[in-house]
């Protein structure tokens, strides 16, 4: 019986190994999930682990641990030799010259953000027109190489497409808390009740947990733009070409050589690479797309300061309430001392009287009784009055 107590259904354990397995997949399949998207729009879907996303764009283990969904990281924008990573809220992104790499693709908040790739990843009709009508207007030469070299970078474009997804989505979160927050304020500093506190109270806790996420990404932009060298190592096309020229062609890597975007970059972006090369670092076109959106973040968060001091301005007046409030109590319970204060002095007056001792009033004296009672009326109202007096005398 001991034995027969011990024993496990074979089903029922069966069955248990199978869902765990079944769960263990699903949670395999999610955190090996990406979508690839290259220079035409064109996607493809990898399920690959971290070990084949580390080999097909060279990043490191430690980079690419930031973009673990199970490991809670802030927001990143971080540009190395030949990537760039991205991890801003739910858009966990490699960019490289000409593909990038997008982290859950079924996620409902980042299917959004692969449309708009989809969409503003392939250059603009202008630049391929201008190039069709070269031959037959040579006068249009010179502006087709003006558009080339004023082409936005393929790593500037992804970026792009992040950064108006991550700041938009901040915005409209802002914007619904907004529509939650001032009607439940105007009903607190109307009607004080534990419902409406607690209502408050929980929606202050979400612009507390939306106030970090949006200063993450604020804070992110911000010391980008204020170190050059960071904003020059975005800069991947340009590095890529700088490797790619005449004095290093010889040590410039196949897959270079073999991609079609960045051998069409070459010709109007070497000329840039050695126009830096001697001066000053030019971060210009960078760190006017930054700035941008530095201060789309930045009015987001003026909005959250903005609610913030509504509330404290709420608080502060319901502070001021239940200050009036007990005031009120306070000076109830000083009309009662007082009137308490003087009853005593009246029960003197009748203890003494009412003693079983022997007094000359008790005889032959009718009407004493009737002035005692009178004269200690008066006696305690007048000294009510006179605490009264002093306690408005004295502000209390």
């Amino acid at each position: 019986m001991g034995r027969d107590g011990l024993l496990v259904p074979v089903e029922s354990s069966t069955q248990t190994q199978t869902q765990s397995q079944l769960s263990l997949k699903k949670k395999t399949a999610v955190s090996r999930s990406w979508i690839s998207l290259d220079h035409n729009g064109e996607s493809s879907i990898l399920d690959a682990d971290k070990y084949a996303i580390m080999r097909r764009v060279q990043i490191n283990a430690r980079d690419l641990r930031i973009l673990d969904p199970l490991l809670s990281y802030p927001s990143t924008i971080l540009g190395r030799e030949k990537v760039i990573v991205l991890n801003l809220e739910h858009i966990k992104a490699i960019i490289t010259a000409d593909e990038v790499l997008l982290r859950d693709p079924f996620d409902n908040n980042v299917v959004p953000i692969i449309e708009e790739l989809r969409r503003r990843l392939p250059l603009g009709n202008a630049v391929y027109q201008g190039q069709g009508e070269e031959d037959e207007h040579p006068g249009v030469q010179h502006d087709v190489e003006s558009g080339e070299e004023n082409e936005f970078p393929f790593e500037f474009r992804a970026l792009e497409v992040a950064l108006e997804a991550i700041c938009s989505f901040l915005d409209a979160r802002t914007r619904e808390l907004e529509n939650e927050v001032y009607p439940a304020l105007d009903e607190l500093t109307s009607k004080i009740s534990s419902r409406n506190l607690d209502r408050v109270r929980k929606l202050k806790s979400a612009m507390t947990r939306l106030t970090n996420r949006v200063q993450k990404v604020r804070d992110e932009l911000e010391q980008l733009l204020d170190d050059d060298d960071d904003m020059e190592d975005l800069y991947l096309s340009r590095k890529l070409a700088g490797a790619s020229s005449p004095v290093s062609v010889s040590g410039a890597p196949n897959w270079f050589l073999s991609s079609p975007v960045i051998g069409s970059k070459i010709s109007r972006i070497s000329r840039g690479s050695a126009a830096t090369s001697q001066g000053e670092t030019d971060v210009e076109e960078l760190e006017m797309l930054l700035e941008a959106y530095f201060m789309q973040i930045d009015g987001t968060m003026n909005k959250l300061t903005t609610l913030r001091e509504y509330i404290d301005d709420t608080e502060d007046y319901i502070n001021i309430q239940l200050d009036n409030h007990r005031n009120q109590l306070i000076q109830l319970e000083l009309f009662l001392s007082s009137g308490t204060v003087c009853l005593s002095v009246y029960s003197v007056v009748a203890a003494i009287f009412g003693m079983n001792i022997p007094n000359i009033l008790n005889t032959d004296h009718g009407y004493a009784f009737k002035w005692v009672v009178i004269l200690a009326g008066v006696a305690c109202a007048s000294l009510f009055l006179s605490i009264i007096s002093y306690a408005r005398h004295k502000g209390l």
